[in-house]
């Protein structure tokens, strides 16, 4: 009776029933493939299904969007190509609270959508699920931000006017990957404890801190200096910061060898260093605190 009755929901969804019933079999695989739950099968699965959800196009789209808009740009534009790389850095760490505010609360939306969170609900390993989850949509967002500072180097490359090396900028995308896995967990507890909206409005709110961090948008383009490595005080040191300010500082290094500028080379190492720590210490801390919390979460909400 269960089972006929689980088969009526999923009908009564429509296009999402392909997608609901894809979702079970990858859990029925994980839980009993081997005979128990494991973080490497559950990331697979939760891989696999993302494939198969407009949240994969919308990754690619929005990389390759910015990619190839930013590239062109300053591939023609008067300003300095290296501090336009620098710019860019900041303009993709800056995006990236409300980015993840927006995935997550997606993903969030999906799960219940399917099956009322079944997928990461009932199952062997709560924490394990909730923790592939986040891998899941950290990976994609990394890949999306490789897509697009790829084609900006490319672009930038076939113009002539490739200053910053495409190993710097590789990895300025991995900086901003890791300053955003503390933001990652904060978006999904939201999406998963309030929803949406609250999930991107703290990442509407994460974005304008990550900007102001940094001296505003293209400061360092209009003024010459290296924001990235510049003390903003407290303001700085604020989570939402850190994708702007690990990307930029990647940039930002190759930027002072480039200019043969020992002194601000020290400055971005030191705070390369700093803030590096700090998004260490708070990663461990969030992800830890994400799979507590979720192992005792009890879901209340009947709406997105």
């Amino acid at each position: 009776m269960s089972m006929w009755k689980a088969e009526a929901a999923a009908r009564d969804v429509g296009a999402g029933a392909g997608r609901a019933a894809g979702r079970c079999t990858a859990d029925v695989r994980t839980r009993h493939a081997g005979g128990r739950m494991t973080f490497p099968r559950a990331l697979r699965s939760e891989l696999r299904r993302f494939a198969r959800t407009p949240l994969a196009v919308v990754h690619a789209a929005c990389a390759v969007a910015a990619g190839l808009a930013c590239g062109a740009y300053f591939a023609v534009a008067a300003w300095d190509p290296a501090l336009g790389a620098d710019a860019f850095a900041q303009f993709l760490g800056a995006m990236m609270p409300l980015m993840a505010g927006i995935v997550c609360g997606l993903a969030v939306d999906e799960e219940r959508r399917a099956g009322r969170m079944a997928n990461l609900l009932a199952v062997p390993a709560r924490r394990i699920a909730v923790l592939a989850k986040l891998a899941a949509l950290w990976l994609a967002g990394l890949a999306a931000l490789a897509v697009a500072a790829g084609l900006f180097a490319a672009v930038l490359a076939a113009a002539g006017r490739l200053e910053v090396g495409v190993g710097a900028l590789a990895l300025s995308a991995c900086g901003i990957a890791a300053g955003s896995i503390p933001l990652y967990a904060l978006s999904l507890a939201l999406a998963l404890r309030f929803g949406r909206n609250a999930a991107i409005g703290v990442g509407a709110v994460g974005l304008l801190l990550g900007f102001f961090a940094v001296g505003g948008f293209a400061h360092g383009l209009m003024t010459g200096e290296l924001t990235g490595a510049a003390s903003m005080g407290l303001l700085g040191a604020v989570p939402f910061a850190w994708p702007a300010r690990l990307g930029s500082l990647a940039v930002e290094a190759a930027l002072a060898v480039l200019w043969a500028q020992p002194d601000a080379l020290a400055q971005v190492e030191s705070a390369a260093r700093f803030v590096g720590a700090a998004c260490a210490a708070a990663s461990v801390l969030a992800v830890a605190a994400l799979a507590w919390w979720f192992d005792r979460f009890e879901e209340g909400r009947n709406d997105a």
